[in-house]
């Protein structure tokens, strides 16, 4: 299957990376190079791209949506995650960098294709695998996950009610038999959740998908502890553009940006700052930015989707 996925908030991105031509550019989750490829129609053969994805199929698929660059800017594509962004910098040899993107989430490649078992809409092995190379599945989880860990995982990444309920009915399940694929694992989730309920707030596999998904991949973990870094390779005036797709997430970049550009701990009574610590720059987004109607209209999946931009100081 072709790697597929319309970028979202693509002109916003563009605009908020604020591209030099001659700068050096890191896109953290490359996907089908959809963002990659204006990053680079705004470098002169002195720019550089620099693109991450741990997806075997998304580097395929970004390196020929990237060849009619490959002779008029220096490109690498690392596989690899983007919390690694550090090491394969300087792994390349590369110090500071102008700009970072990042594109959180599943791309609409991993979603329509059934077999990657990130999709209730298909029948399909439990994997939800963002680097196949990862040995621990979905199945996994389902599977061993202790009862009250499965709750945890549904409740607080899922922002899911019957939380509870749910894990309770997947222990249940499992006692009878493992539990295998997509549609295994929707009929003992319909069964958990009540009539009523149902019948609101779209499919009720949503949010248990989300949060075991975000459990497999240690998506939170791994956004919590990659900002900070990121906004340490930026140079003077450098820009990081996040896009996020549930609150979970938004919640995380808007705090970790709003902490570097303020991070003095001391007392609000202190007449003056004494701890010492400096601003590393500007939050440029106070709000989000959100997808436009046109872009809504032509691309259902932008709904829940968020921009936010910070500048290194310059």
């Amino acid at each position: 299957m072709e790697f597929s996925h319309k970028s979202v908030l693509l002109d916003e991105t563009i605009a908020g990376l604020n591209i030099k031509e001659d700068g050096t550019y890191v896109d953290g989750t490359l996907g089908g190079g959809g963002h990659a490829y204006h990053v680079c129609s705004h470098l002169s053969g002195k720019g550089r791209f620099i693109g991450i994805d741990q997806d075997a199929a998304a580097i395929e698929a970004a390196g020929i949506r990237l060849l009619p660059y490959q002779d008029k800017v220096k490109i690498d594509i690392v596989r690899s995650n983007y919390q690694k962004t550090p090491q394969v910098l300087q792994d390349l040899g590369v110090g500071g960098v102008d700009g970072i993107v990042l594109d959180l989430g599943v791309s609409s490649y991993q979603l329509d294709t059934p077999e990657r078992g990130f999709t209730y809409r298909e029948d399909a092995p439990l994997d939800m695998r963002m680097d196949q190379r990862q040995e621990m599945t979905a199945k996994d989880i389902i599977n061993e996950y202790p009862e009250m860990e499965l709750y945890r995982v549904i409740r607080d990444y899922g922002e899911e009610k019957f939380a509870k309920n749910i894990a309770k009915h997947i222990c249940l399940a499992r006692q009878e038999k493992v539990i295998e694929t997509t549609f295994e694992l929707n009929d003992i989730i319909k069964a958990a959740i009540p009539i009523r309920a149902r019948s609101a707030g779209g499919h009720p596999s949503k949010r248990t998908y989300q949060a075991i998904r975000i459990e497999l991949n240690q998506e939170l973990t791994i956004l919590e502890q990659s900002i900070d870094q990121m906004i340490d390779l930026l140079n003077p005036g450098g820009r990081i553009c996040i896009i996020t797709f549930h609150s979970l997430e938004d919640r995380i970049v808007k705090r970790i940006f709003r902490r570097n550009e303020n991070p003095c701990t001391c007392p609000p009574d202190f007449p003056k700052c004494v701890c010492g610590k400096v601003s590393k720059g500007t939050v440029i987004t106070r709000k989000p930015i959100l997808p436009s109607n046109e872009e809504l209209e032509e691309n259902r999946r932008s709904k829940s989707a968020k921009l936010r931009i910070f500048e290194r100081a310059q």
